[in-house]
This record gives structure tokens, sequence and C-alpha cells, in this order.
């Protein structure tokens, strides 16, 4: 049998096809290839990322986070007094910003937030493509998260390093927080232009109202400025603004947010903005001061820590407080208005008015030989004048000095130029606000001092709330606050406490009649004889010596019941300031601040209790709360108390206080006037109020003939009272039922004699009225014991254990010095 013929072979040109072959090569070696720079570029994105990752903050910190806000201090009936911020933002929680306002971000800014994971890919190509083309960085992306990130956690900066950053922490910070705690800071977050950040500011500033009573119109509005807050604000451009809303409220219909029926309501509806309020009130800068003081020494450490200071300045910086003070806007503007008439009568009568061309004035007195500190006010002579920049050069102890007269209301209310308002070689006086420069072309800026300033306290008595707080003539942010700062000589007006405590001593009544030194002086000549010379001494009752305000009887009266003891009773009312037991005292010669005396005095007008004032009435906002207050406590007795205001309502009825009859009202208070009249005062009440006024230079200078603080204090303290009591009926200070009255001798203080002409009623502390009988025809006898405590000590000391309203203390303190002092006087 035949072998079969052998297989052929299939050669190589029967079945292979080159190019297919060499298709599948390149295709194999182009997925290799490809593979190998996908590989790279993952690689790359991943070293990329962790380059960037290292640095990167912890978006942890977020859940935590609390950005900067608006502190605001409101007078007490919520009317704002200044807004403190870094950023002025107010936070809102989510679940109180409506959904409509909501609706409209999400529709302007990114519609899939809530499906998305912080980062829309699509629109990041979109925008590369666009930025490669620009050859620069024209158009984002960003989702909210990724603002988020920006506004909150980066910077602002439009380079691909912080977009890269920003996606990397975008991812982190969706995996970090919900989606709503992201929308919430956003919406806390955002600029809105015009230096409001957060729908709450931003809502308040165009619209006038919070967040939450704004309507859909209102919110398509806003939503619209974040592309350009400024671009597109309506206050800017109107048109832009109703374009941008249309816009707006488009995307909300075509992402199905809202129905066309409301899109086309709220498409026509008009442009309502809230008038421009931007400028603080300048009502009450003094009280603003005062509170974010206390709010700062109330954040951070503990006092004494050595973060304190930097974390309370932090804290207090960071806001979101609000801050309710205890003052009465009212009362406040009438207290400007008072201080402010006060000094331009007093401007008035010693002709410091422009045009002010004199060479020489003696009330300032002669110019400065060397440069002053800055804000210390010296006299210096005009040397250049220009009308075209409204400026005056004034050299003054060798260094020059520029003022301008634009905006110089006090001193150029006629706003005259400087060629009308002075002269070269006129005296001016200034403070310069920098130290002087040692080149004469770049003169220091300077202010015009030319007049004194003034402060007005004025404080319920009831409940020491500060109602008014005047630190100056000008409402000044930062300025000097002189209510509260300013420590001055009060003169007489500190007599009241000395007289108080001689009433609280039972040694002195206000029938006790002191023997004097007859020295004439000007408005009290010496007391003559009946042969037309000098008597040897002259004498004054208690009552007639303060309403006098005679120095001669203060000194008397501080040396019998020692000055050790009214040092002591001065602080236990409420003076803080340090005193010292010399025979000065007598006569105001220790500093006090004008908040410190004014609530001191109210401590008469209350009863006899202290309370410190109470400026800073809540802090809202925060765990923060007010310091913790001193209680009320009583320092001296009711009858005390009266009987004190009963010798302060002579100054007024007959003595040095005369001015306060007009009011038509009881009124107690004080006058006072220091050495040289640089200092003028007056302190008094009502029922209702106690207030005080200081009038003087800053750098203590006599304020001029014929002022004192009856002529110059008192009509601004009148002003103040008749407006701060219109419309309220006239109260008696109630009497209590430990005060005695009775029929007495005036030249003797005994009780009067059966068929007396001349005799007075007098009241007297329940034990202390007088119990012998002045005879017809006796003088007036030197000031014994007897005749000044109008009793015995024995009486005294009893009428002190059976008092009505068992004194305190310091009342028992008072009538213990007054025993010891009866056999020995105490040292001064």
């Amino acid at each position: 049998m035949a072998e079969p013929p052998p297989r052929a072979e299939p050669t190589a040109s029967a079945g292979s096809n080159p190019r297919r072959e060499l298709a599948l090569r390149i295709l194999k070696w182009s997925a290799a290839a490809f593979g190998l720079v996908v590989f790279c570029g993952v690689l790359s994105v991943v070293l990329v990322v962790r380059h960037y990752q290292a640095g990167l903050p912890s978006v942890a910190d977020l859940k935590s986070y609390h950005p900067p806000e608006v502190t605001r201090v409101l007078a007490r009936d919520g009317t704002v007094l200044a807004s403190v911020f870094v950023e002025r933002r107010t936070v809102v929680p989510f679940a109180e910003i409506p959904q409509h306002v909501k609706l409209a971000f999400l529709a302007a800014e990114d519609a899939s937030f809530y499906e998305h994971r912080g980062l829309n890919y699509l629109g990041m190509l979109r925008a590369l493509a666009v930025n490669l083309r620009a050859h620069h960085t024209k158009q984002g992306a960003s989702t909210i998260t990724q603002q988020v990130i920006k506004n909150v956690v980066l910077t602002a900066d439009r380079n691909y390093e912080r977009k890269i950053k920003e996606t990397i922490l975008a991812r982190e910070l969706e995996r970090t927080l919900t989606k709503d705690e992201i929308f919430e800071l956003y919406l806390n977050q955002i600029y809105l232009g015009h230096g409001r950040y957060g729908v709450e500011e931003a809502s308040r500033y165009y619209f006038g109202k919070k967040v939450r009573d704004i309507d859909l119109t209102e919110a398509a509005t806003l939503a619209g400025l974040v592309a350009s807050p400024e671009r597109y604000s309506p206050r800017h451009d109107e048109t832009r603004s109703l374009e941008r809303r249309h816009y707006v409220l488009a995307q909300m219909v075509e992402k199905g947010f809202i129905t066309r029926e409301l899109r086309d309501a709220a498409f026509d509806a008009p442009l309502r903005l809230a008038p421009v309020s931007d400028a603080e009130s300048d009502l009450a800068p003094e009280a603003v001061s005062y509170a974010l003081a206390q709010l700062q020494a109330l954040v951070g450490p503990k006092a004494g820590s050595s973060e304190a200071n930097a974390s309370s300045q932090q804290g207090a910086l960071r806001g979101g407080y609000v801050l309710t003070t205890s003052i009465d806007p009212a009362l406040q503007a009438v207290g400007r208005k008072a201080v402010r008439d006060a000094l331009d009568a007093y401007a008035h009568r010693q002709k410091l008015e422009a045009p002010f061309t004199a060479e020489t004035r003696r009330l300032w007195g002669k110019p400065a030989t060397v440069p002053p500190k800055p804000n210390k006010a010296a006299v210096g002579h005009v040397v250049a004048l220009r009308d075209d920049a409204g400026s005056i050069d004034i050299e003054v102890g060798g260094a020059r000095c520029r003022a301008l007269l634009r905006g110089e209301e006090r001193f150029n209310p006629k706003h005259l130029p400087p060629s009308e308002f002075t002269k070269v070689g006129a005296l001016l006086r200034v403070a310069f606000e920098a130290p002087p420069s040692a080149t004469p072309d770049a003169p220091a800026p300077c202010q015009l001092a030319l007049g004194p300033e003034a402060a007005l306290v004025a404080i319920d008595v009831r409940t020491r709330e500060v109602k008014a707080l005047v630190g100056g003539y000008e409402a000044l942010s930062g300025g000097l606050d002189r209510a509260t700062s300013a420590r001055r000589q009060p003169g007489s007006s500190f007599k009241p406490f000395l007289y108080s405590f001689a009433l609280a001593s039972r040694r002195f009544t206000p029938a006790s009649v002191l023997t004097l030194p007859n020295v004439g002086r000007p408005g009290h000549p010496a007391v003559l004889t009946d042969a037309g010379l000098p008597a040897p001494n002259r004498t004054l009752s208690v009552r007639n010596a303060i309403a006098e305000s005679d120095n001669d009887a203060a000194a008397l009266l501080l040396k019998e019941v020692g000055a050790p003891n009214v040092v002591a009773w001065a602080h236990a009312l409420g003076i803080e300031s340090e005193l010292q037991p010399t025979p000065s005292l007598a006569l105001g010669a220790y500093e006090v601040t004008p908040l410190e005396l004014v609530n001191a005095v109210a401590t008469f007008a209350a009863a006899g209790e202290l309370e410190p004032p109470k400026i800073m009435l809540s802090i809202a906002g925060t765990s923060v709360s007010p310091p913790p207050r001193v209680p009320k406590h009583r320092v001296m007795s009711v009858e005390e108390a009266y009987l004190t205001t009963s010798l302060l309502e002579s100054v007024v009825e007959r003595g040095t206080g005369q001015r306060a009859k007009a009011l038509k009202r009881p009124v107690a208070g004080k006058t006072g006037t220091t050495n040289g009249a640089k200092d003028a005062w007056f302190v008094g009440y009502s029922t209702e109020l106690v207030a005080g006024v200081w009038v003087g230079y800053d750098e203590p200078l006599p304020l001029g003939w014929g002022e004192s603080g009856a002529a110059t204090a008192l009509p601004a303290w009148v002003a103040f009272m008749r407006a701060a009591h219109e419309g309220h009926p006239a109260t008696e200070f109630p009497k209590p039922s430990g005060i005695v009255t009775v029929h007495i001798d005036p030249a003797t203080g005994l009780l009067a004699y059966a068929g007396e002409p001349d005799a007075i009623d007098e009241e007297f502390l329940e034990g202390t009225a007088p119990t012998a009988v002045a005879s017809p025809d006796a003088g007036a006898p030197e000031a014994s014991d007897s005749a000044r405590d109008g009793g015995t000590d024995d009486e005294s000391a009893e009428a002190a254990s059976n008092g009505s309203n068992g004194p305190d203390s310091a009342s028992r303190a008072a009538k213990d010095a007054g025993a010891a002092a009866s056999n020995e006087v105490a040292p001064f």
C-alpha cells in the first residue's frame, strides 16, 4: 500500500499578514506606553498630593471654628452706640436662615452642592481649558465646599498651587463636616460687599432687617453679590444688581427650587434698600470705651496670668458680644448739649471767640519756652496762614505745628478761613498730636485747645445705673473720657463728706454755732461792732457754713472731728481715691474722678446705702457675664443721710447754689471751686437722679475772672436736670421718723425762748436737739461743746444706740470718733 504524501507545511507567504502583525505590535507598545503614562500621571498626582498635603492645615478645627464677629454696644433701649469688629459679621445658626435664602445661594453658586463630594470635576475641566487659552487664571469652578476652604483655611490668591491645596482640603472637609455644617460656614463667612461678611450683616446693611426677615427678592439680590460684591452692589449699580437678581431667580426656576409664579412675582418687585447708616453713633463714646474695657477684662485667662493681656485682647476683638449699657440716649444727648452750651457760654464770657488776634492773653499764661509733649497743650505764636489749605502754623517753644480749621466746629463755628480766624503774631493755645518735628517744612499736627473741657455724670438714685456719661465737648471715639479718668481736686464739693461725718459723730448739729476768725474777704466783709470796729470773732451755724461754703468753718470742723476720721468716712461712703488726713482735706485738695464723686454723693440721695455705679447691664452672645457687683449695703443711717441732704438743700435755697432754684423742685447739692478757679464743680441730686458737672482745663489753668462752681458748672447742671425731670412731678425728700424739728434761736443754736420773733425751725437727729433755752438778752456765746452739740455726749450716745434705723459700722465709728474727739482732738 502506497504511503500517503506528506502534508505540506504552510509557508510564510501562505497565512501571514505582516501589516496586521505590525499593527498589533504597535498597539501593544502603545498600550504599554499609555499604561506607563497613566501610571506616571497617577504617581505624579499622588506625589503632588502628598507634597502639598504634608504642610496643609487640618480641617478638623472647623468643627469648632468661630469667625470674627461684630461686638455691638447698646444703650439701655437697644439703640446701637457702636459696632466694633475686625470683620463685620454676625453669625446666625443654620436653622435660623430661611430656606429661600439657602436655595438662592445654591442656585447662584453650587446647585449640586448636596450631590457632589466637594468637587465639580466637569466645571474644573472647563475652567482649566479657559485658563489655558487665556494664559492666566481667568475662571474658577469652585464649589461651596472649595469656597469655604479658600475663605476660611487658605488665601484668596489665584494660582494653581492654591487650587491644588483647595482641592485636597475640600475632599477632606466633606469627610469631616456634614453638608449643612459646611453650608452654615459658607453663609456666615462669605463677603457680600461694603465691609459686610455673612448673610446677617449684609441683610442689615442692604435691607435694614435680619436675615430671617428678608423675602425671596432680597435673598436673590444677596446671592447675586457673591460673584463680584462691589460690581453687583445695589448701592453702586442698581441696573447690574437687578440683572444679577434676575439671573439668580432664573437659576432657581431651572433647578426646580421655586415655581415660575414665585419667580415672576419676585422678578418685577422693586428694589427697596435701607438708608445708609454706616457712621457709628457719636452719642456716647465714653460709655462704649468703658464697656469694651470691662469686656476685655472679662474674656481670656484670669488676671495675672502670662497670657491674660494677649488672650483677652484677642477674645474681645473676635467679637460676637452684645453689650447692653445703662445709658439713656435722651439723657445722654441732653447731657452733651448742656456741657457744650456751658463751655460755649464760658468762651463768650472770657472772649475766647474768633477772630483770635490778641498777641498777649493773661488767661492762658505766657507762651511756652520748650516744645510740649504730645497731647499736652501749650501757648504759641501764629507764624503762617494758608487759606487754600485751611491751615495755621504755630510756633510753640521753638517747635512748629500745624492746625487745620477744616472740621473745627467748636472754636470756628462760622467756618472762617485762617486769615479771618487769626493773624500772624497772635497767640493760640494748641495740643501737639505727635512729637515735634525736626524739619521746619514738616510741622507736627496739632489741635486747637483754646478753651477748657467738661464732664458730666448722671446716676439713677435707686438703681445706681449711669444714665449719662459725658467726657468732653466733642464725642470722640477713643478720646479722653474725663468723666471716668480725669483726676481733679473737688474743692468744696468734698465738704458734704466732712459735714455728714460731723453730724454722724453727734458732736455737731445743723444749729451748732461755730466761732470763726473775723477776717474780711471778697463777698464776706469783716463783722463790725457797734463802735464800727472789727469784732474779734464771727459766728456761723453749721447749716449756714455749708450753704455759704465757708472755708474757715470747714477747717474748724475738720480739726474738731479729726481728719483721719473724715478720711475713713469718705472712703466708707464711696470715695476710692487716696486721701490724706491733712488740713487741706477740708477744702477738697485730694483728687477724685467725676464718676467717683457723683456716686459717693449718691449715697446721701440713696438714704445712706452704697452701691458701685453700674454701666454694663448685660453681656449676651457668650457665657461671659458682667463682673460680680458689690451688693448694696448701708454705710450711714437713713436719718444721717436725710440731715446731710437737708444741709445741702440750704446750699440751693440760700447759699452758693441758688441758681438751682430755677428747677422749682426740691434739690440738694454743693458747689466746688479750687484755688485759682482751676476746677469748677457742682454735684447735686433730686429724689430721682444725682448728677455732677466738672469744668476745667486739662492742664490745670485758672478759668479766669468771675468763674466758679456756681457760675461755670452749675448752669450745665441746671440745664441737664431741667430736661431730665421734664414731665416728672416734684417730690420732697422723704423725712424719716428719727428726725425731730424744734424752734431754735439762730444766734445761739439753743431752744428759742417764748415769743422769740426771729426763731427758726431746725432739724435734728433724734436725741441731739438742744435742751437749754436761749436768753432773750444773750448774745452769741463762744462755741462751747454744749453749744455745738445741742446736748450732752451722753444724750448723743443714747440717741446713737436707739436710732430707729440701726446705723451701720461707719455711723457707729463716726459716733465713737465724736465721743473721743470731745476729750481729745484727733490728730491730722
